[in-house]
């Protein structure tokens, strides 16, 4: 199915949440040609060693990029909501080195890697705000790093909570320190190098301090300074807009 003009919309969001866009900007991206698939929650999009000939855009639902290793041990290296392009990096590496996957059921728009291409010489301000994206996507890969090898499994998940919730509320998707969480503990701890049982733990001990409340798929923080500080969360690595949400 192909794509309309509003489908983008959350690219548009997205990208303006870490730079000024003009309206001719917007346009551009919106009138791209792009075609619209629905899959369910844990398929893969694109495999690792793969040769994409599309950019994936993520309409609807939560994506994870993860690598599996010996044994069917899985890594996540990264949550992915509406407005990401989590495999942008598919238009100059031609071989992916991960896999990418749904985490719930989403609705997906592939751009043609062609027509990405002519946006960007077309519109050099858009090819910027695509390179600052790709910029801001390795800031949080340091920020996962330090976290995995130096903060304790409670630092962990608390920066995780505090990043992802900044991420939502940055393209609208969050308010009030409410937000859809719909990934699992497993998902939590392939993300963050702990068992499944630690992390249990850990939510525990998050909910009798008072700093978090977890209903079904949703995420209520309760206090913010304080998880902030639990996770040593400074946001300044996520080159937010002022004003972005």
């Amino acid at each position: 199915m192909s794509a309309s003009g509003s489908d983008l919309t959350p690219l548009v969001r997205k990208l303006e949440s870490i730079a000024s866009l003009s309206v001719e900007e917007r346009q551009a991206v919106e009138s791209m040609p792009a075609t619209v698939r629905l899959l369910d929650a844990r398929q893969d999009i694109v495999r690792d060693k793969d040769q994409p000939a599309h950019c994936c855009l993520v309409l609807s639902g939560w994506t994870c990029r993860y690598k599996l290793l010996n044994q069917g041990k899985r890594q996540i290296f990264s949550f992915h909501v509406p407005g990401d392009l989590p495999d942008l990096q598919s238009l100059h590496l031609r071989v992916m080195d991960h896999s990418l996957a749904t985490v719930t059921a989403c609705r997906l728009a592939f751009i043609p890697h062609e027509s990405m291409r002519e946006l960007t010489i077309q519109f050099p301000g858009l090819g910027a705000a695509l390179w600052r994206d790709t910029l801001v996507d390795a800031a949080i890969f340091r920020e996962w790093m330090i976290g995995i090898g130096r903060k304790t499994a409670f630092g962990r998940i608390a920066h995780q909570f505090c990043e992802m919730y900044l991420k939502l509320e940055a393209v609208g998707l969050a308010a009030a320190h409410r937000c859809e969480l719909p990934i699992t503990q497993v998902d939590i701890g392939d993300a963050l190098g702990l068992s499944n049982v630690h992390v249990n733990r850990v939510l525990m001990d998050m909910r009798s301090q008072g700093l978090i409340t977890l209903r079904g798929r949703a995420l209520v923080i309760e206090d913010w300074r304080a998880l902030c500080a639990a996770g040593e969360f400074d946001p300044a690595y996520l080159h937010l807009e002022p004003g972005a949400s």
